[in-house]
């Protein structure tokens, strides 16, 4: 077999990525992979799915104090937060992602905007991945509530979704039990921590891993062949 024809046409992979818009690491996992994927366009297409986790589901609407919050939830002190933060916002920065939270800022539940990001996926899959990167932005460079629903429909306007239906999903209990669904199957399946980025249901690549470790397994994974059970 000539292992150079495969990789001379275009391979496509399906990336499920699983986060949440509450995680830093995810939005530097997203903008890594992006980035790699633009490194890598000719050689490898990919459709990106993108799905829902939320690291604190039972957080009250009105969110709660971040440093609070984490300090409890980790066990840490101020000090360790505060490193923790600076080695986040030093991995964000050339990734462009701008992280500004720190003391007074707050955690938000994260079910309604994957409520909206699910709706946004069935209406434009590209529309979908910027509704993302928007709330990535509104929750860490804006410190925005993205549990209020003025700023989620904001957000989704803003990104090419008519307000009209984004308000009609937020209003109603549209795709709670899909959004659910989708939670439960990807920790029935061992995700416990995020991001967790699956190519083609087979290959895990956990973390929010820098540019380059994306690419280099994107293109070891792409010239295999596709066959058993990554091939659904």
């Amino acid at each position: 077999m000539d292992t150079g024809t495969h990789m001379a046409s275009s391979a496509r992979l399906r990336i499920d990525f699983v986060s949440d818009v509450a995680c830093p690491w995810c939005a530097i996992g997203l903008a890594g992979l992006q980035k790699a994927l633009a490194k890598l366009d000719g050689s490898v297409e990919a459709d990106i799915h993108l799905q829902p986790f939320e690291l604190n589901p039972l957080l009250p609407s009105g969110g709660e104090d971040a440093n609070q919050h984490l300090m409890r939830k980790y066990g840490i002190g101020e000090a360790q937060l505060e490193a923790n933060r600076k080695a986040i916002r030093e991995r964000a920065a050339p990734l462009g992602v701008v992280i500004n939270t720190g003391h007074g800022s707050r955690v938000w539940n994260t079910f309604d905007a994957h409520r909206l990001l699910h709706w946004a996926a069935l209406e434009d899959p590209e529309c979908a991945l910027a509704l993302k990167r928007a709330l990535f932005h509104a929750y860490f460079t804006d410190q925005e509530n993205v549990a209020d629903h003025e700023i989620l429909m904001r957000i989704a306007a803003d990104v090419g979704l008519d307000p009209a239906q984004a308000r009609q999903v937020l209003e109603t209990n549209a795709y709670a039990d899909e959004v659910r669904a989708q939670e439960q199957r990807y920790q029935q399946a061992g995700i416990h921590s995020v991001p967790a980025t699956i190519i083609n249901r087979k290959w895990l690549i956990p973390g929010g891993q820098p540019p380059e470790t994306f690419e280099g397994a994107l293109r070891e994974i792409a010239a295999k062949p596709r066959s058993g059970p990554g091939a659904a």
